[in-house]
């Protein structure tokens, strides 16, 4: 890697939440920082650079690498960010949602990886942090396509480890529990969760959970700085959690607790029982 101070870091999803929270902290501390959003705006961001992009499309995703990299030279860094929650009994979720979910939360991040990986390769140096998600270690009520782009995220980035290891390139990931941003009110429901489905009850009680808990969580300042510190340390580890010590706590408990005592625990903090 390059010296610490001014790092070229790209990070996608920078309109809001995390992403602008990483940007903001990482142009404050001298890097040099290029954000991503489908709409960015004409009104530029104090600090940084905010560029389209949209990670669903191979030439949108070229696009803005090959902006960066003709302005700056290199990319030092990528965050990716970008995605969003679908929300729905996975019964009620349907083929076309289930692979907009997955293209965004999981092939976006492979798209952006892929645009940025021969470059990194040619200076023998770089570092992706993916953000995953406590939802990537649990699998969630009425939010498993979410998880599903998650878990599937985290086995991508622990294969890609090796892969580019040999290059001089790190991977890592960030698993934030509940953390307050927008991805609450930009929440896409399947469009048969409504009226009509046979999980409408339950769901609805699950999502007033999901919501109250978001809302109460963490500021995304608080992922910015496990960022930022990790980009400024050593050599990285594989995954990095953040957030409440409680969420953080149930991980472990996935492993040490019988699977149905776990279970029941996450059914009950959902307001879900068993026949």
């Amino acid at each position: 890697m390059v010296a610490v101070q001014g790092r070229v870091v790209l990070i996608t999803g920078a309109s809001s939440g995390i992403g602008r929270a990483c940007a903001e902290l990482l142009s404050a501390r001298g890097h040099i920082v290029y954000g991503t959003s489908r709409q960015p705006g004409a009104e530029a961001p104090p600090g940084w650079r905010l560029l389209e992009m949209d990670v669903t499309r191979d030439d949108s995703v070229q696009r803005a690498v090959d902006v960066v990299l003709a302005r700056e030279g290199r990319i030092d860094v990528v965050v990716n960010n970008a995605g969003y929650a679908l929300a729905g009994a996975l019964e009620d979720i349907s083929v076309e949602e289930a692979h907009r979910q997955l293209d965004t939360n999981l092939v976006g991040v492979l798209r952006v990886c892929k645009a940025v990986l021969p470059s990194m390769r040619e200076r023998s140096s770089g570092l992706l942090v993916h953000i995953s998600s406590l939802g990537g270690v649990v699998g969630l009520p009425f939010q498993g396509l979410y998880s599903a782009s998650k878990f599937a995220l985290e086995g991508l980035t622990e294969s890609l480890r090796l892969e580019v290891a040999p290059f001089g390139i790190q991977a890592t990931l960030v698993q934030p529990g509940d953390v307050r941003t927008r991805l609450t009110e930009n929440r896409v429901k399947a469009q048969r969760s409504g009226p009509g489905s046979a999980y409408q009850a339950p769901f609805e009680t699950a999502l007033r959970t999901i919501e109250a808990e978001e809302r109460a969580g963490v500021p995304p300042e608080e992922v910015a700085r496990t960022v930022l510190e990790l980009m400024e340390g050593g050599p990285v580890r594989v995954r990095y959690s953040v957030g409440k010590l409680a969420q953080r706590a149930a991980v472990l408990a996935k492993w040490v607790l019988p699977s149905r005592t776990f279970e029941q625990m996450v059914m009950s903090l959902y307001g879900l029982s068993r026949s």
